[in-house]
């Protein structure tokens, strides 16, 4: 099988490859060059309607199948995603702009991943028993709720995609998914490898749309009964608005600010390396980004002179060539915004220490959207620039002197998604950890990810975990069964 891009995308649904019903589409802009190189459908609620009742024909055997012909079939999808590795990270990056190697590195071999712990922890997941000594017994059923909506973001496509779907499929349930209309291919293509796996037909039906008519129908339809969305936390308030007063489940996966919290003891070679990583990785869009680096004052000077200087030396560049370490922004829409939020801090009383512009290659990328890695000080935790996700590659410095200080910056503002820690001490580490209010709290690392674990955040940042046994039980309805003895 080739994975081949055609110019216009189609919808999968029912195990067919269908151009939207209103035969409307949306222009595929490749943000390095600023080059529409596609097109994908505009689909809106009557492709969503074909869809559901695809899902419907198909989920009676699909929730009936064995946890192992739906591992055999996962499995398989995880293999050819693999085999494919390629076709993929180009067709990531050339969507994205984010560069071919950290394509290759992370975000493919991320999505077959998914596939894998998922397919493989279906074969393992339990339900309890409970004896009421000699009165009773009570066991729990962990059904498959039926056909659930997975809406994903632009930032990681594939990667988050797949870490949606695979459990949903693996539990046993249909899905209608919906990845970004920015960043659309890499759904496209998992289309073609679920068919070549052999997944059946109308088990997974993907639709390529804007939010307002696409994912918005997917979360109205009566017969979609639980969400699972990763994104912005104005639209998660948007899609809970319409699906709480239908009782569906929801998964809101949302923004984040995250605090990086570095104290004089820390290892400072490890801590500026991993600090660069996640202050400006995938140029700095993703949600778990340190954007507030909180730094203890007595190596505030010094952390600041080394990290501007390493930031200036991140090389910008084509996304396809292997010495970028900087891609393009994912649009001209979020470039613009990223920008308009540098002017915010300035007016704020913002200190640009590097950074703040935006870039002009030469040669295939002249016209694409670039910025430099830009670091800021001299900003209050209750500024628009310390309270608000700019999701980009922007960082702000603060200092604090005491514990009680770093605790009362880190947990300013509404976010609480993720936080780093940097201390030798352990028991400083564990009071820290124990009292920032996010859900997700890395000690001395970042980014480091075990499926198992639950994934989710606090406050503004989400509703629900993702990953593990979280993730199986969310798309499954648990059933409780009493014997009386």
């Amino acid at each position: 099988m080739q994975l081949t891009v055609p110019y216009h995308l189609e919808n999968y649904i029912g195990g067919n490859f269908i151009g939207p019903l209103s035969g409307k589409f949306i222009d595929n802009v490749n943000p390095a060059t600023n080059e529409v190189y596609g097109q994908i459908p505009d689909s809106n609620e009557r492709d969503v309607n074909i869809a559901v009742l695809a899902a419907k024909k198909a989920f009676p055997a699909w929730s009936r199948a064995s946890s192992e012909k739906r591992f055999t079939i996962l499995n398989k999808i995880a293999e050819l995603i693999n085999q494919h590795l390629e076709e993929l990270a180009l067709a990531e990056t050339n969507d994205n702009g984010k560069p071919l190697w950290l394509s290759r590195k992370v975000d493919i071999p991320r999505a077959s991943s998914n596939f894998r712990f998922f397919a493989t922890g279906i074969m393992h997941f339990s339900t309890e028993s409970h004896s009421m000594e000699d009165k009773a017994i009570n066991y729990t059923l962990r059904q498959p709720i039926g056909i659930v909506g997975c809406i994903s973001p632009w930032n990681l496509p594939l990667y988050l995609f797949t870490w949606k779907i695979a459990p949903a499929l693996a539990s046993g349930n249909c899905v209608i998914a919906k990845p970004s209309e920015v960043t659309p291919v890499t759904a496209f293509l998992l289309g073609k490898i679920c068919k070549e796996a052999g997944l059946p037909d109308g088990v997974l039906n993907i639709l390529h749309g804007t939010g307002p008519s696409c994912g918005e129908a997917i979360v109205k339809h009566p017969a979609i009964k639980a969400i699972s969305f990763t994104g912005s936390t104005r639209a998660g308030a948007q899609i809970a608005s319409i699906a709480a007063p239908q009782f569906k489940k929801l998964s809101l996966e949302l923004g984040g600010k995250n605090p990086n919290i570095i104290f004089e003891d820390c290892h400072w070679e490890k801590m500026m390396k991993t600090t660069l990583q996640s202050s400006f990785s995938n140029q700095g869009e993703i949600c778990l980004c340190g954007s507030r680096i909180l730094i203890q004052s007595s190596v505030y000077e010094k952390f600041k002179e080394e990290f501007v200087r390493k930031a200036q030396q991140l090389v910008v560049g084509d996304p396809l060539e292997e010495s970028s370490q900087q891609g393009a922004i994912v649009s001209k829409v979020h470039f613009d915004k990223i920008m308009g939020c540098i002017e915010t801090a300035k007016r704020e009383g913002g200190r640009i220490l590097t950074g703040g512009n935006g870039i002009t290659l030469d040669g295939r990328c002249s016209n694409g959207f670039f910025i430099e890695p830009t670091v800021i000080e001299g900003l209050g935790p209750d500024c628009k620039t310390n309270l608000e996700e700019i999701f980009g590659p922007v960082v702000t410095l603060q200092s604090f002197e005491t514990e009680e200080e770093a605790l009362h910056l880190a947990n300013a503002g509404t976010y609480g998604l993720s936080a780093t820690i940097w201390t030798q001490d352990v028991s400083r580490a564990n009071r820290i950890a124990a009292k920032v209010e996010s859900g997700i709290i890395w000690v001395n690392c970042w980014l480091l990810r075990d499926l198992r674990t639950p994934f989710g955040g606090m406050k503004n940042s989400g509703v629900g975990r993702e990953g593990g046994w979280e993730a199986l039980r969310f798309f499954t309805e648990a059933k409780n069964v009493c014997i009386e003895l």
